[in-house]
């Protein structure tokens, strides 16, 4: 039986040719497609939301997300890429759970509402593993104003999900428990 080696790759001191910057860029790609697609799913997620609160959290993060995106066109930039999108089945996934939330809950309740934070908080949490790693990558290929850039991102995210976690914790669950099914 024959055994077959696998080929190693080819080792370059040139970051333009590194496989590294083409993992970052395709990345890049993926969230830059996530947050566009964020964004009109958030649209969405606050018009069906209860609470004012909520409501007025998930509209400001829309606002935050298109400046995401802007953020993400300078990054393309400063690397010297075209900026393109890359469909994220993570992120269409997680737009799609959130839809059959909004489905599956009953108008005006605030058990809908919750089921609304749950969803956010799950996108909240791929983009924060997202851009964490991006930064990171960025840091590693010398990139150090892209990183800069991913980290203001990543300190958003992180402040956004917060943010859920209070209005969850605070009100929305509490109130949401005591609706009959």
């Amino acid at each position: 039986m024959a055994t077959t080696k696998k080929k190693q790759p080819e080792n370059t001191d040139n970051v333009e040719e590194s496989a590294l910057k083409e993992l970052f860029v395709d990345e890049l790609k993926d969230i830059y497609w996530a947050e566009k697609h964020l964004s009109k799913a958030l649209v969405k997620l606050a018009k069906a939301a209860t609470s004012e609160e909520l409501r007025s959290a998930l509209e400001t993060h829309k606002a935050e997300t298109d400046n995401q995106v802007a953020r993400l066109e300078q990054v393309f930039e400063i690397i010297d890429e075209k900026a393109a999108a890359k469909k994220c089945d993570a992120m269409e996934g997680l737009i799609a759970e959130s839809e059959s939330i909004v489905e599956d809950t009953e108008d005006g309740s605030i058990t809908r509402d919750a089921g609304i934070i749950s969803a956010a908080q799950k996108s909240e949490h791929y983009e924060i593993a997202s851009y964490g790693t991006l930064r990171t990558l960025a840091n590693t290929l010398g990139y150090n104003e892209a990183a800069q850039l991913l980290e203001e991102t990543l300190a958003e995210e992180k402040k956004t999900d917060e943010l859920l976690t209070q209005l969850a914790e605070s009100t929305i669950n509490v109130n949401a428990k005591s609706e009959k099914a």
